[in-house]
C-alpha cells in the first residue's frame, strides 16, 4: 500500500527551491480520478462510465449527499470517501489521501473527459516536467457566445498557467506530495493549486483534447450574468478577498 500524501497546513510557505520532481512509470502510470460530488444522482453514473475503462481507480467524495449519489457512485464501481467536511478542497484532498495511483486526476461531476484521455494524460506527463496540466474545455451548449467563453477559457489558461477545476486538472504523484494539496479554503481553491504548482514544477501541459463542461451554471444564472460574475469573483481573489468572505458572498452561506 502507497504511503498517505502529507497536506500542507494553512498558511504554510512552498519552498523557494524547485526540486527534482521524479518522472512517473509511462506507459504503466495508474491514473487515480477523483470526483468530488454533492447530490450530483441525475450525472454521476454517466461521468463514472465514461472514463471506468480507463481509470486505474475511481475515487468519488460526497460531501454529505442526499439524493443517493454515494450508492449510484458505489454501484457504478468507485470507491466512496464519506464522512469529510463539504467543500471541494476538502472533498478533493480527501479523495487523494485515499488514493494509489501515480497520477491524480480531478473530475467535476459535470465535467465529461474526451476519448483517449488517459494516454493524453500520461503522454503529457512522461517526462519529469511539466508534473501537472489540464484539458481545453468546451461548454455543452450551441450558443456562440458560450462557445466563445470556452475558447477564451482555454487561452487564458494557455497564456496564465492558471487552471480552473472545469479543466480537470491532473497531477502527478510526486508533485503532488511536493505542493500539499489543495489549500484549505472556501473558494478558489483551484486557482490557488495552480500557483503552488506553477512555483514548484514551472507551467502546465496545456491538453488540446477537450473536456465537455455543463452548461448548467449558465443557463441557471444567465450568460452574461455568470460571466461578468466569475470575472469579478477571480479579480477580488487576486486583489487579496478571503475565499471564506467570497463563498459567503458568492453562496450566501458560510461553508
Amino acid at each position: 500500500m502507497r504511503e498517505r500524501l502529507p497536506l500542507m497546513p494553512t498558511g504554510a510557505r512552498l519552498s523557494q527551491g524547485v526540486p527534482a520532481i521524479a518522472p512517473i512509470p509511462v506507459p504503466g502510470a495508474r491514473i487515480s480520478v477523483i470526483v468530488p460530488v454533492l447530490n450530483e444522482a441525475t450525472r454521476i453514473e454517466q461521468t463514472l462510465a465514461d472514463v471506468r475503462d480507463d481509470a486505474g481507480e475511481l475515487i468519488v467524495v460526497d460531501g454529505g449527499s442526499s439524493d443517493g449519489t454515494a450508492e449510484i457512485s458505489a454501484s457504478a464501481g468507485a470507491t466512496v470517501v464519506g464522512g469529510v467536511r463539504r467543500g471541494r478542497a476538502s472533498q478533493m484532498n480527501a479523495g487523494a489521501q485515499a488514493a494509489s495511483g501515480d497520477i491524480l486526476l480531478f473530475l467535476h461531476a459535470d465535467t465529461r473527459l474526451p476519448t483517449g484521455w488517459a494516454e493524453a494524460v500520461r503522454t503529457a506527463l512522461a517526462g519529469p516536467r511539466p508534473a501537472w496540466g489540464r484539458f481545453d474545455v468546451r461548454i455543452d451548449d450551441p450558443s456562440p457566445l458560450l462557445a466563445l467563453v470556452g475558447a477564451m477559457m482555454n487561452l487564458r489558461s494557455r497564456v496564465t498557467g492558471i487552471c480552473t477545476g472545469d479543466q480537470a486538472i491532473f497531477v502527478s504523484r510526486e508533485a503532488w506530495r511536493a505542493t500539499g494539496g489543495f489549500p484549505a479554503i472556501d473558494l478558489m481553491e483551484d486557482i490557488a493549486l495552480s500557483r503552488r504548482l506553477k512555483r514548484l514544477a514551472g507551467r502546465p501541459a496545456s491538453l488540446r483534447e477537450r473536456a465537455l463542461v455543463s452548461a448548467r451554471r449558465w443557463r441557471s444564472h444567465g450568460a452574461l450574468r455568470t460571466i461578468v460574475g466569475m470575472w469579478w469573483w477571480r479579480a477580488l481573489y487576486f486583489l487579496g478577498a478571503s475565499p471564506a468572505w467570497l463563498h459567503r458572498r458568492y453562496y450566501g452561506r458560510d461553508a
